[in-house]
């Protein structure tokens, strides 16, 4: 008994050791030829912004090395700054053309071709960061969106979110609708065309030039995203009044644009890492943006920063103008008017829903903040 137990066990090992010997071969032959299967993918992608905002010119290297690290460095996006290939404000233009692969820009950049463009990031009196997202993820807005991309030969996914930005720098106190007649201010997209038909005038510069045009003077106000970007462009000490909230981008979307061509070329495996990224890269934007703004607004306030609301008559005022744009554009255009129905559902919905636990929690605990009980 004790001699054919020896003999069984002795059979049981030697299996064993067979079959992981094979299993152990299978394992390196199958790693090359996983490896083989992943093509070498190299891309290059120009951003709108300077490497000095680096939570939102970041966006598009977390990005890449999300996509490298996935791949073991087959697939590889070489990330520029705005200005080392194009200026900021054509980076859409240079995916289109094919000039580079990708790009990591704000789709309302690209009004003056059509406005639709501004719907996939932010447009005035809109959608939150959260509801944006809950828009474009589940209720059909990346595809909406990039059924008039493919008209510009681009794919499109959402890059980051900066939440609801603040209202912007300004030269002197804005108290009423009198005080926007001829005010020249920075302002880009669809608000801009809202603010015009109040007697403003606006500008659409990039972020590089926005402090020396308000210390000459040659603007007397600029929006540009929030405390801690605008903390690093230092406009508090050009133009100390700092107003919120920034109607206009109630929670702007940053996107990733790629070629259409090139992005329908990937390997669907590629394609899939491609979509991850992206969504990962939009999270950790709008997650840092959540941890870095409020240390950064108290700094400037110590600085001297001069915070201000936006009077309930500039609100209302601001509300109506953009209520009569968005008429005028859509009878005018009907891939705007298809996009903006979308979004006109969604926004109904969220503000309807965000009135009970959301609103309510927070405004509790704003009290609580304002009694010094936090």
């Amino acid at each position: 008994m004790k001699k054919t137990n020896q003999l069984d066990r002795r059979a049981f090992l030697s299996r064993a050791t067979v079959g992981g010997v094979t299993a152990a071969a299978g394992a390196a032959l199958a790693a090359p030829a996983i490896a083989q299967e992943m093509p070498e993918v190299k891309w290059r992608l120009t951003s709108s912004f300077p490497k000095s905002l680096d939570t939102i010119y970041g966006g598009a290297e977390v990005l890449s090395k999300y996509l490298s690290e996935a791949t073991g460095g087959k697939f590889q996006i070489q990330v520029f700054a705005a200005g080392e290939i194009v200026p900021g404000l054509q980076a859409q233009d240079a995916v289109t053309e094919g000039t580079v692969e990708a790009c990591h820009t704000v789709a309302y950049y690209s009004w003056g071709k059509d406005p639709t463009f501004a719907l996939g990031s932010a447009v005035p009196f809109a959608l939150s960061a959260r509801a944006m997202n809950a828009w474009q993820y589940h209720g059909g807005g990346i595809d909406l969106f990039n059924e008039f991309l493919a008209g510009h030969n681009i794919f499109g996914l959402p890059g980051g979110n900066t939440g609801a930005q603040m209202g912007g720098w300004f030269r002197k106190e804005i108290n009423t609708l009198e005080d926007l007649k001829g005010l020249k201010i920075r302002v880009g997209g669809f608000a801009g065309k809202v603010l015009e038909k109040l007697g403003a005038v606006p500008q659409q510069i990039p972020g590089g030039d926005i402090y020396p045009a308000l210390e000459k003077g040659t603007i007397d106000a600029s929006e540009w995203v929030g405390p801690y970007d605008d903390q690093k462009l230092g406009f508090y000490k050009v133009a100390p009044y700092y107003y919120y909230p920034g109607w206009w981008e109630g929670g702007p979307t940053v996107h990733f644009f790629f070629n259409k061509e090139k992005y329908e070329a990937l390997p669907d495996a590629y394609k899939s890492l491609l979509h991850t990224a992206a969504q990962a890269a939009d999270a950790n934007m709008l997650q840092m943006y959540d941890h870095l703004n409020p240390i950064a607004l108290k700094e400037l306030v110590a600085a001297g920063a001069q915070l201000r609301p936006f009077s309930p008559e500039i609100l209302d005022g601001c509300y109506k103008a953009a209520t009569e744009v968005y008429a005028e554009m859509e009878s005018a255009n009907p891939a705007f008017k298809k996009i903006w129905d979308s979004l006109k559902v969604a926004r109904a919905d969220w503000y309807l829903y965000n009135q009970t636990a959301e609103y309510t929690y927070d405004t509790f605990m704003m009290i609580q903040q304002r009694n010094g009980t936090l």
